[in-house]
This record gives C-alpha cells, structure tokens and sequence, in this order.
C-alpha cells in the first residue's frame, strides 16, 4: 500500500514538473524577432498567365452602315509586344451599297436587276495598327476590353454590273422561244427599253473589266472578348472607319440631267460591328 502510495505521489509530481516546463517555454509568435540581418529565401517566380502567349489570331464577319446585310469579311494577327500592347496586321474586304439603288421586276420574265447601276463597289482595307488591353478578363471568364487604332491604304474595286439583254425580243418588240440573250455591261442608254432586261447577269460576268480606285483609311474601335479558356478568342468589336478615295466611287449611272456626282460619293464615314473567333499560341 505504501508502495503504490508513493508511485502515484511520483507520477503527480513528474506530470506537474513537465507542464510546468511547457508553460515557462517561449511562444514563437511571440519571440522577438531577431536584431541582425536576416536572409529570406526568394520566391520562386511563377509564369504571367499574360505573357503566355505571343500570337493572336482572328477572323471575322463584318457588318457595317455603308455595306448590305453582311458587309464582309477580315482577318487579324497580333503579336504581343508586353503585358498590355499588340502590334496588329489586318486585311479586310466588304462591299458598298448605295442607299439610293432600287430593284426592278420585269413583269414579262420574272427577273430583277438595278435601275441604273454602273459597278459592283468592293475594297480591300490592308492596315496596322495597335492594340491595348483597357480591362483584363479573369482566366477562365469575364469579359476583356481592348482599345484598337489602324490605318492603312484602301484599293476600291469596280467590277462592271452586268445585264441578260433580249435582242431578239427588242427586235420583234415580242418574246419567243428563240430569243437571243445576251449578259453584257449595263448601259441606261443602250438598254433604255427596260422591258427587254431579262434579268441580271451572273455577279462576277465583269470580273475581266474591274478597276481600281485607290484610296486610304483610318479606324478606331473597342472589342469585347468573351471566352472561358485562355487560348480562345471570341467577341465582338465595335468602331468607326472614315475612308476616302482619290476619285468618286461609280456605282450609279443614270441617264441626264440626272446629277451623277450627288448619287456616288468620295468619302465614307461608317460606323460597324464585327463579330470574330480565333485563337491564341
């Protein structure tokens, strides 16, 4: 009895010694810190998510104020130059329209045409310019906002509009089965007899004739890029484009005293949208 007595006695002592010892202990948090110099291991740089591409890569369609219901089409590349600029090529191609066109039917055969139009108006937009980053989206989601400035030479394309002719038709003031058709380049005068217009011709019949009108252009425009994945690009972008060309663009033609010059136009101030996908690597 006496023995185990004073086991237990020992052990209270041995476990009152031990928390003693671990209360008297210094805290770490609240050790000061050390007056010398002190050395810190530096952190190991990490990737810029930013940085980790070098190309970008877009295709777009475009639709603009002075173009029809899908203006055209474009491709741009960009090279990233640091953490918010890009140095951008870009080639664009879209169609006039002039406001003032107006479709015809011909009762007799059922075709249409364009009283009075000349030429196809086409350009072709090669430019550079830059590009930076105004709102960076988050690297799975959101949405990033980029201011863009180009400029460049505009190459206006005049491809004759071209008219399936009944000669016969005209000659014996009466359609027949064997008439003569003939797709030749629209004349107001030579045509006068609209009656005799069977339809239009296929679109590229003038191809062989086009001209060119040389001009030059200047954009500005802000885009906003949506996409989950950083090497996805998609999005919409939105600007304005003035062009002008050395001479008037012939589109309409009509016959005197009509006023050729305030149906056609030198200048062209449109406001456009261009919806693009592409990719980055």
């Amino acid at each position: 009895m006496n023995q185990t007595y004073v086991l237990i006695t020992a052990l209270c002592l041995a476990l009152g010694l031990a928390g003693t010892a671990r209360a008297q202990a210094p805290d770490a948090s609240t050790t000061p810190a050390p007056t010398g110099p002190v050395i810190q291991a530096r952190p190991q740089a990490m990737p810029s998510d930013e940085q980790s591409y070098q190309r970008e890569t877009v295709f777009g369609i475009n639709f603009n104020t002075q173009g029809a219901l899908i203006g055209g089409i474009n491709v741009r590349v960009a090279r990233v130059l640091d953490e918010r600029w890009l140095r951008f090529w870009s080639l664009e191609g879209v169609s006039f329209k002039n406001p003032k066109e107006e479709a015809v039917t011909n009762p007799y055969t059922g075709g249409s045409y364009k009283l009075y139009k000349a030429n196809y108006a086409f350009a072709l937009r090669p430019s550079i310019g830059i590009q930076r980053i105004l709102f960076r989206k988050a690297a799975d989601a959101g949405v990033q906002v980029n201011g863009l400035l180009s400029a460049g030479p505009s190459l206006g394309l005049l491809m004759p509009y071209y008219i399936s002719y009944d000669y016969t038709a005209e000659k014996n003031n009466a359609f027949g089965p064997a008439d003569v058709i003939v797709d030749e380049a629209y004349d107001p005068v030579k045509h006068a007899q609209e009656q005799f217009i069977y339809d239009r011709a296929p679109l590229f019949s003038g191809i062989a004739q086009t001209k060119i009108v040389p001009g030059a252009h200047l954009r500005g425009a802000l885009s906003f890029e949506y996409g989950r994945y950083r090497d996805a690009v998609a999005g919409a972008e939105l600007g304005f484009l003035v062009e002008v060309y050395t001479k008037e663009l012939l589109v309409l033609n009509p016959p005197a005293p009509a006023d050729v010059n305030s149906l056609n136009h030198q200048f062209f101030p449109s406001v456009y949208l261009t919806l693009y996908i592409g990719h980055r690597n």
